[in-house]
């Protein structure tokens, strides 16, 4: 095994899968996130929940204005340093703001103030954006979403959209009123109220003709909003000097095969999903001729992709599920909502950027925005994917900043998750930094599907090969192998882990090492206090084609002792002469001293188990424990963490255990030795490094054959968590 110094930082980049900077195509970079909780007010409780869910640019594009709903305000964000977002206030309304934009230097706010469903209320509120004061106020007679101001300048839209209760007959449609789509004209005094115009879009749709549902706007160049009706799987164009329907026709329906359509807790793209609605959310032009929709699908539909009309009802690109495979390449796909609506497709942005046609797809339950060239009557090309928060709702772009923003409208604070982020991403980098790590075809030419990496071991002899195991999140526990020699690194191979001819059951697989045969031990964590199907930690040794061999239960002593932080990492060493399998336990077991965990030594040749105690590091809040062991020559580097996120993390750190701390007793010692720990390295500034927020789990850690670390984190399987993995190149390790 290497020998250990205090680590350096390498550097480590990330490339695309389908772009390289060779090709000297400009990337987008995430450069600064913004924590809206950060605009509260001194005086409020610091856990109010708030979201930014819909966001523009203001003051020549110095300022951001997202609305946040359950805080019932508009809040404001200077970046006049982009790279160093700051609070910048709020204004308050006397209702739930659900859309802005910006003209000039009034915000225009569409303003719920409706008590229930069958009263629908609402206005469109008139802020001066540089006083941060409301000035006026316009009269809806019903609930607003999505507001479109004109290119020109001279028309607002706002769709009065009336929703359904969902939980009302099981959201079945009709649910009168019927919504519309009210426009406005927009004067530099500010907004015409006198102006208004109701154009009826009932009669339209073939789904519930009489309540049309209308849920998203956009405008061209010639004055033609776009509408999608998205119960009603309809679109809609409207000539807004007019104010009168032009034309309207269905969305229709897409049949798509090798996608995920079944929430087993496997990620599998052998699925097939037969005319389903595509039920279009957000709308966006693409020039005056063609649009495109987020086919989200919220009633019957969804299928999981965008589509590029031509204004007259022409399909000129349906996406074939090529976006759900992509998530499932980069780790982001969420299996829990596979039965469902996939990644489901909600935001999106059209804007052009040193000359390109770009479109911008914002996934809500895979939280990613994939970037697409527009090239006219070809279909688009994915350029590549960004991160940011959770659920991304609003986009937005300014090319003349070469910024874009993206709202997470989320806040999972009171979960213990992230709250809502802003996210701001700059144009112009030569390769992009996200994603560091992606997965390679399996053998019938599909994305291998991963997640919840929670283990790290190194190849013993390859360098830069490595192998990971994924968690309990999935039904089956899997062995991944992965390829660190190429940027991103890739996984290259996933066994699932069998037991008598089938996948193993009752396994949360929390480390992995690799044994001295070629096979693997493996670590099982369980939960002992769980009432029903309690289980326990497990030793596990597997064959090197993850067939398990045997599994080693905790003996008595422990059995009894053990809670549901159990093990979290395993490591193979030597100790007087012996091979031995260290296991680190999370957290304190039920006779643990306080702030103490547990080193287990298990002996293969003489199947006994030894023990010490690791002094944990006190925390400010939330507890911290252990989650990976390595054997080095000098002894054991153990990754120790808090389980706090974003600027609550303060813990993320490698510790060595030196080789003369080493004397585990056994079982039934009166007197357990804690060992002395060194910290060798912080990780917080290298997790901090990708601008995002610093994230919870960093689960795996390994030193490769030519001594070169590596360390992983846990994106919980897109469970509400962004799903972003952090794979970090750590640099030489050496005494």
């Amino acid at each position: 095994m290497p020998s250990i110094r205090p680590l350096t930082l390498a550097l480590f980049t990330s490339g695309l899968l389908l772009a390289t900077a060779a090709q000297a195509q400009p990337y987008f970079q995430r450069i600064a996130s913004f924590h809206v909780e950060a605009n509260l007010d001194a005086k409020e409780n610091p856990n109010t929940k708030t979201s930014a869910e819909i966001i523009e640019f203001a003051d020549n594009g110095h300022t951001l204005v997202y609305t946040d709903s359950p805080g019932q305000r508009l809040g404001f964000i200077d970046i006049r340093n982009p790279r160093q977002p700051k609070p910048a206030g709020t204004v308050a309304f006397g209702g739930e703001p659900t859309s802005v934009v910006v003209s000039g230097n009034v915000a225009l706010v569409g303003i719920v103030t409706s008590t229930d469903y069958k009263n629908p209320r609402g206005y469109v509120a008139t802020v001066d954006v540089g006083q941060r004061t409301q000035t006026a106020v316009c009269d809806l007679g019903g609930q607003p979403d999505s507001l479109a101001l004109s290119p020109d300048g001279q028309y607002l839209a706002v769709v009065v959209e009336n929703e359904r209760d969902e939980k009302l007959d099981k959201g079945k449609l009709p649910q009168l009123p019927p919504g519309n789509l009210t426009v406005f004209r927009v004067t530099p005094q500010g907004l015409d109220c006198a102006s208004r115009r109701v154009v009826d879009l009932t009669g339209l749709a073939q789904v519930a003709p009489t309540d049309p549902e209308p849920e998203y706007v956009d405008i061209n160049a010639h004055n033609q909003a776009v509408v999608s009706l998205q119960e009603n799987n309809h679109l809609v164009i409207v000539d807004l000097p007019s104010a009168t329907v032009v034309h309207h026709f269905p969305a229709g329906k897409v049949s798509l095969k090798q996608v995920d359509s079944t929430r087993d807790g496997v990620i599998a793209l052998t699925g097939e999903i037969k005319d389903v609605p595509r039920e279009p959310d957000a709308v966006k032009w693409l020039d005056n001729e063609r649009f495109v929709t987020a086919d989200e699908g919220d009633y019957e539909g969804g299928s999981r992709g965008f589509t590029v009309f031509h204004k007259n009802g022409t399909v000129l690109f349906a996406d074939d599920g090529s976006l759900e495979r992509h998530a499932v390449r980069l780790g982001h796909f969420p299996e829990k909502r596979a039965d469902k609506k996939g990644v489901e497709p909600e935001g999106m942005e059209v804007a052009t950027f040193e000359g390109q046609r770009l479109m911008f797809v914002g996934t809500e339950r895979a939280s990613l925005v994939a970037v697409y060239r527009d090239n006219g009557a070809l279909a688009p090309t994915l350029m590549q994917t960004l991160v940011g928060g959770v659920g991304p709702e609003g986009l937005k772009a300014h090319p003349g900043r070469g910024l874009l923003v993206t709202a997470s409208e989320a806040d999972g604070r009171h979960d213990g998750r992230v709250g809502s982020v802003v996210t701001i991403y700059q144009h112009g980098f030569a390769a992009p930094d996200y994603p560091t790590l992606v997965s390679d075809n399996d053998d019938q030419g599909l994305p291998i599907g991963w997640g919840a990496l929670s283990g790290l071991a190194a190849h013993p002899q390859k360098a830069g090969h490595l192998f990971a195991v994924t968690d309990s999140f999935y039904k089956e526990g899997r062995i991944l192998r992965i390829d660190a020699t190429r940027t991103p690194a890739r996984i290259v191979q996933a066994m699932t882990v069998t037991e008598q001819g089938k996948p193993a059951a009752d396994l949360d697989l929390e480390g992995i090492a690799v044994a001295r045969d070629g096979g693997f031990w493996l670590v099982s964590e369980g939960n002992p206090e769980k009432a029903k199907d309690k289980t326990h930690s497990q030793l596990i040794k597997a064959n090197a084609h993850g067939q398990i061999e045997r599994r080693i239960d905790l003996p008595a002593p422990l059995q009894a002792v053990a809670t549901r932080f159990g093990f979290e990492g395993v490591t193979v060493g030597q100790l007087n002469g012996q091979e031995v399998v260290w296991v680190a336990v999370q957290r304190e077991w039920k006779d643990d001293p306080k702030g103490h965990a547990r080193l287990l030594a298990y002996f293969p040749a003489t199947q006994q188990w030894q023990q010490l105690r690791y002094p944990l590091t006190p925390a400010a809040q939330g507890w911290v424990g252990l989650s990976e062991i390595t054997a080095t020559r000098d002894g054991l580097v153990i990754v120790e963490r808090d389980n706090q996120i974003a600027g609550d993390a303060a813990i993320k750190q490698l510790t060595l255990v030196a080789n003369d701390q080493l004397k585990p007793v056994p079982l039934d010692a009166k007197d357990v030795p804690v060992v002395r720990k060194s910290v060798l390295k912080d990780l917080l500034p290298i997790m901090k490094q990708t601008n995002g927020y610093v994230l919870d789990k960093v689960e795996g850690f390994a030193i490769d054959a030519s001594g070169v670390a590596y360390a992983v984190t846990d994106n919980d399987g897109v469970d509400g968590t962004n799903g972003e993995t952090q794979f970090m190149r750590l640099g030489q390790m050496k005494r």
